[in-house]
C-alpha cells in the first residue's frame, strides 16, 4: 500500500486548503473520512470471508481424511472379526464339549437390537415417601391452574349474590 508520511500528509493538507478553501474543508474532511472508514470497513469483511472459506476449505480436508482413516479401521476390525470368527468355528469343532456356547442364552448387550428393559419403577419407589416430603420433592405433577385453585382461599357461601 502507499506509503504517507508527516511531511507528504502537510503537503496534501496544504493544497487541499488552496484548492478546496477554509470554509469547505471541514466538509469534505469529514466525507473522506467516512470514506475511508466504509472502504476499511469493507476490507475487513472480505477479508474474514475469505478467512472463512479458506477454514471451511481445510475442515472439509480434515473430515474426509478422518472418513477415510474411519473406514480403514473399521475394515480392519471386520476383518480381524472375520479371522477369529473364522478360527473359533475351526476350534469348535475340536473342543471337548461340542454344543456349550450355542446352548447359552443371546447376551442383551453385545448382538440384540432390542434394549434390556429396567424396571424404573422400583428405583423411583426405593426412596421413602416421608424423605421426599421433607424436602419437598413433588410426588404429582400439577398445572398452573390447579395449583392457584388448590391455594385459592375457600368463598364463604353466604358471600354469593342471589337475585
Amino acid at each position: 500500500m502507499i506509503d504517507f508520511g508527516i511531511d507528504k500528509l502537510a503537503l496534501i493538507g496544504a493544497v487541499a486548503l488552496i484548492v478546496i478553501g477554509p470554509e469547505r474543508l471541514p466538509r469534505v474532511a469529514k466525507t473522506v473520512g467516512v470514506l475511508l472508514g466504509k472502504a476499511q470497513r469493507y476490507v475487513s469483511q472480505v477479508q474474514s470471508e475469505v478467512n472463512r472459506s479458506m477454514e471451511l476449505e481445510e475442515l472439509k480436508k480434515v473430515k474426509q481424511g478422518l472418513a477415510t482413516a474411519a473406514q480403514d479401521i473399521g475394515q480392519s476390525v471386520q476383518a480381524s472379526l472375520h479371522e477369529a470368527e473364522s478360527a473359533l468355528s475351526g476350534a469348535d469343532t475340536s473342543s471337548e464339549s461340542p454344543g456349550f456356547y450355542n446352548d447359552l442364552p443371546p447376551s442383551p448387550y453385545l448382538g440384540s437390537s432390542l434394549p434390556v428393559r429396567k424396571n424404573w419403577r422400583l428405583k423411583r419407589g426405593a426412596t421413602p415417601l416421608w424423605y421426599k416430603q421433607r424436602l419437598g420433592v413433588r410426588r404429582h405433577v400439577q398445572s398452573g391452574a390447579a395449583r392457584v385453585a388448590r391455594f385459592r382461599p375457600a368463598v364463604p357461601p353466604s358471600s354469593h349474590r342471589s337475585s
